[in-house]
């Protein structure tokens, strides 16, 4: 993901953003529809925002050419501030990519109203049926009943650390809350800057509000994010007073430090813990972490020992358009999607975890991690950043950059998060019932 760093007041921030991406959108869009004219037979290509996964698409589509006589061709437009926009804009023509990669949650959920992408749900049920797919995550791509795309990756949020630094400071993986807090406390004493928390490149902003909110109420995370309940609820609060008391105790990074950089200050020692998703390990394999040696990865405790166990996940979605140029070989492509022999090329060479539960991760770290999830049924919660009208979120992050960088406005942030949730969820709600 990418996006602007909210330097300027939230409102200019979106105003910039949305004024950028128009620009950018022009020429973005003429070069997706280039790549609309169609693959030739036999061949099929998937638009995505990433170049990071060419590579793996890459090779699920050799894979998938063993499998169903098709392959897979990556098309990128790597500019995220616009490709929504590019998508939807496109979906209206017949110059339509014939598959997308794209967002999980209520993004799909938006996407789907277009009525210009496709109905997999016989497809999810025939690969439920053979072990391909598991049913926790179907309602992550559901719309009204029916699934409109099928996950790619399967990456967990989770905390990353440099077991041969804690081990030099006396330090295990947290089972508990109280030990995650006294690992901060003694890394802190040690020098070691204990967490890394950051507002550079905009949408991180979300994530310890994410990471702490569902770990003191799983549930209460899950009703906020589906417009269930409210941002100015107690139960918000105390999740921002949580994250300014460790401001107040300067545990965190610099808030303009990226995550590039933070993988390569834990490698080193210098930062305890950096929270994000198990995709960083790519990232921090690059920056000379071996896993297992300096480099590890354990689940946030939960804090109230009441709550059920959870982890956030993030799952990207692989969708067939209706009105794409090769459509009848895109809809056989999503037949093959989840085999086994095609999710093992597509994971192992992104180096995440996988949504197919027969294909293990190639990385060790993140298959553990799997087997944890996996092995003590932990809730699965989607991302803040596929939960909720997109035009919140986007709204959303820019109020929680805005706390990050003056932790003592939390009341001020919850009550702001909620007029804008009120609004937006009323839009959307109106939306559904037209």
């Amino acid at each position: 993901m990418s996006g602007t760093t909210p330097t300027a007041p939230p409102a200019l921030a979106r105003r910039t953003l949305i004024t950028g991406a128009a620009a950018a959108a022009t020429g973005a869009l003429a070069t997706a529809c280039s790549t609309a004219t169609g693959q030739p037979r036999g061949k099929v290509g998937v638009f995505g925002d990433s170049a990071a996964w060419a590579a793996p698409m890459t090779a699920a589509g050799k894979a998938m050419q063993d499998v169903a006589g098709l392959r897979l061709v990556p098309e990128v437009n790597p500019l995220l501030e616009s490709f929504e926009q590019v998508v939807k804009s496109s979906l209206r023509t017949r110059k339509t990519p014939d598959m997308l990669k794209y967002w999980s949650g209520y993004r799909l959920k938006d996407l789907a109203r277009t009525g210009g992408i496709v109905d997999l749900s016989a497809t999810w049920d025939r690969a439920e049926r053979k072990g391909w797919a598991d049913p926790a995550l179907r309602s992550a791509f559901t719309e009204r009943g029916r699934v409109y795309g099928l996950p790619m990756n399967l990456a967990y949020w989770v905390v990353f650390h440099n077991p041969e630094v804690f081990a030099e400071h006396g330090l295990r993986p947290p089972r508990t809350w109280d030990d995650f807090l006294a690992a901060c406390a003694r890394l802190k004493r040690n020098k070691v800057t204990p967490l890394h928390g950051t507002a550079d490149g905009r949408w991180p902003a979300f994530i310890w509000f994410q990471e702490v909110l569902s770990r003191q109420d799983p549930r209460f995370y899950d009703e906020l994010m589906n417009g269930r309940a409210r941002y100015t609820d107690p139960r918000a609060e105390r999740a921002l007073r949580t994250l300014a008391s460790f401001f107040d105790r300067d545990w965190f990074t610099p808030m303009d430090m990226n995550h590039v950089d933070a993988a390569a200050a834990l490698v080193h020692g210098k930062v305890g813990m950096v929270p994000c998703g198990t995709w960083l390990g790519s990232t921090l394999v690059a920056a000379g972490a071996e896993p297992g040696r300096n480099m590890s990865a354990f689940v946030l405790p939960m804090a109230e020992p009441g709550a059920r166990p959870s982890v956030v996940f993030e799952s990207s979605a692989l969708v067939a358009t209706v009105k794409g140029p090769d459509h009848d070989e895109a809809v056989r492509a999503t037949g093959a999607w989840l085999h086994p022999a095609v999710m093992k090329a597509f994971s192992h060479t992104l180096q995440d975890g996988c949504p197919n539960p027969r294909v293990a991760p190639a990385n060790p770290v993140i298959a553990a991690l799997q087997k944890k999830v996996r092995g003590d049924r932990l809730w699965l919660l989607n991302r803040f950043w596929e939960q909720g009208p997109p035009e919140l979120v986007e709204a959303t992050v820019d109020d929680l950059a805005g706390f990050l960088l003056d932790p003592s406005s939390y009341r001020k942030v919850l009550r702001t998060m909620q007029d804008r949730a009120d609004e937006a969820w009323k839009v959307w709600r109106e939306a559904a019932g037209t």
